[in-house]
């Protein structure tokens, strides 16, 4: 896989990843995209790039050595991102002689860690990757495993279920106004629901307006529909003629998402200037833009111990802290844990409009 994966000449001299890579295949099951991103601590920031939008996380783990601190600073980032499948492929096992014993203790190891991490789904497979053991066909060399094979674990694990199918939230993202004859009235909010399902005839309410209305029709890329879900791009009608415009947030009138300008958030630090306290940076949420100023650090996390440390303030690249944050305009936002979308946040530097950070909303 490292040869297909890493194609940096510093990845194949080192024999280690440093980039994200993205690697593209089909199945007549499933069409997949593999984030191959890197281990080390010091490209922490790139794994969080590369998993944010993943459906499952693949985390292995050499047979010989057992779960190791690599493996730990991996689950939790696969914790914090709230990716909803991990997949603990325990690989060379024809290393340790097809062992069920050593494969039972790594199980065990692991998931005696994995308590302490916010994880719904943890499945476990040895395999070899090799030989072929367990990756798309059953391996003769460990009778003692019943699960599936990873590949037949990809092709049915079952993701439809880990949207927010809730709470409704539409992001508006641009405003359609064709001004032709064919449309001269048309007048749509074109956006991606981001959670919950619309459906024409619901009673909707625009954010921060508070205005109300009923959506009177949905087009998306394959014609007319009668409702819209996630991860769908769709253009919302509704029957009152309101000012809506980019950054506004169309939802439920009982069904709405917090509206402050204060806000707590895990952060991922991006760039090689640390944090500045009391420091100015544009904030990016879904579609809406404000500016930002860092209130307060509460703690800096050691990804390796999960241990908080209160007294070190000093958030450079790589880095995860807690931090406060307060805007120039209120966001719409759930939890990450809720929401991945309306929950996650972008951080930019003002003068050089670099991205610095990204941060999960608590």
């Amino acid at each position: 896989l490292a040869l297909v994966t890493d194609g940096l000449r510093a990845e194949r001299e080192q024999k280690i990843t440093i980039d994200v890579a993205y690697r593209y295949f089909s199945t007549p099951r499933r069409k997949f995209i593999i984030a191959d991103t890197p281990g080390h601590e010091q490209y922490t920031r790139n794994m969080v790039t590369g998993a944010s939008t993943a459906n499952a996380a693949l985390i292995l783990i050499d047979a010989r050595h057992g779960v190791v601190e690599q493996t730990r600073r991996h689950a939790f980032i696969a914790s914090l991102l709230q990716i909803p499948h991990l997949v603990i492929c325990i690989n060379k096992m024809d290393l340790v002689g097809y062992d069920e014993e050593v494969y039972e203790r790594i199980r065990q190891d692991f998931e005696q860690f994995s308590y302490k991490l916010d994880v719904k789904d943890v499945h476990f497979i040895p395999l070899s990757a090799l030989r072929g053991d367990n990756v798309v066909d059953k391996s003769e060399h460990m009778p003692w495993y019943g699960g599936p094979t990873l590949l037949y674990y990809l092709e049915h694990v079952h993701i439809g279920s880990d949207h927010n199918f809730i709470d409704c939230r539409f992001p508006v993202q641009y405003v359609i106004r064709p001004y032709s004859d064919d449309f001269h009235d048309y007048r749509g909010y074109a956006g991606r629901i981001a959670g919950g399902v619309f459906k024409k005839g619901d009673k909707v309410m625009v954010l921060p307006s508070g205005f109300t209305s009923t959506i009177a029709r949905i087009d998306t890329y394959d014609g007319e529909q009668e409702e819209a879900f996630p991860p769908i791009s769709a253009t919302i009608l509704l029957e009152d003629d309101l000012d809506i415009s980019r950054g506004d947030m169309i939802v439920r009138e009982n069904n709405q998402p917090h509206v402050e300008q204060d806000l707590e958030v895990m952060v991922c630090w991006f760039n090689e200037r640390p944090m500045q306290l009391r420091g100015k940076y544009t904030i990016l949420h879904t579609t809406r833009e404000a500016r930002c100023i860092i209130k307060d650090i509460r703690y800096k996390l050691d990804i390796n111990t999960l241990h908080r440390n209160l007294e070190d303030k000093d958030i450079r690249m790589n880095d995860i802290a807690r931090i406060a944050i307060r805007t120039t305009k209120p966001l719409f936002f759930d939890s990450y844990r809720k929401n991945r979308i309306t929950g996650s946040v972008i951080f930019v530097d003002e003068a050089t409009n670099e991205t610095v950070g990204a941060g999960m909303v608590i």
